[in-house]
């Protein structure tokens, strides 16, 4: 738990404290994941099984390891746990003032869908509502990615 709690203040202005960590862990609904490079946890995931999605409620990898894709790696893994059958999407809120896990999200495949105004007790701080949605298409999900147009003219 303490390399969990040291990434956690490493990352976060207003981080989450042991208690916090313990109380939600506590809850049936509420998984833990953590992310291990050299027998040592540099990254970790706390989400909330609901009917229909996933919700992330902190995610964090450690300072001097990111951009090596851990944090795509755990993502990848909670996208795994995602069915058409039953829930279908993960969502998450992200402080205004995250623009670095905005742009993360963003680049795992999330949307923001909508502001939670004056969000946070301890700031008054807006989120922003993140969602992946399995259902997707592909060109929603990657606007920029190349296309054949070659072939439309073999058919021609």
């Amino acid at each position: 738990m303490q390399e969990v709690l040291r990434i956690e203040s490493a990352s976060f202005d207003f981080p989450w404290t042991d208690e916090d960590f313990l109380c939600c862990l506590r809850q049936r609904n509420c998984i833990g994941m953590v992310a291990e490079h050299d027998h040592k946890i540099v990254g970790f995931m706390i989400y909330e099984l609901h009917k229909s999605r996933l919700q992330i409620l902190n995610f964090a990898v450690a300072p001097e390891v990111r951009r090596s894709g851990i944090g795509s790696q755990m993502v990848l893994r909670l996208i795994d746990k995602l069915s058409q059958q039953r829930r279908n999407e993960i969502v998450l809120e992200c402080r205004e003032r995250n623009l670095e896990g905005q742009l993360f999200f963003r680049q795992q495949g999330f949307r923001a869908i909508s502001v939670l105004r004056h969000h946070y007790d301890d700031t008054s701080e807006d989120a922003y509502i993140m969602q992946f949605r399995l259902d997707a298409s592909a060109d929603a999900l990657s606007p920029f990615a190349p296309q054949n147009r070659i072939s439309e003219f073999d058919a021609a």
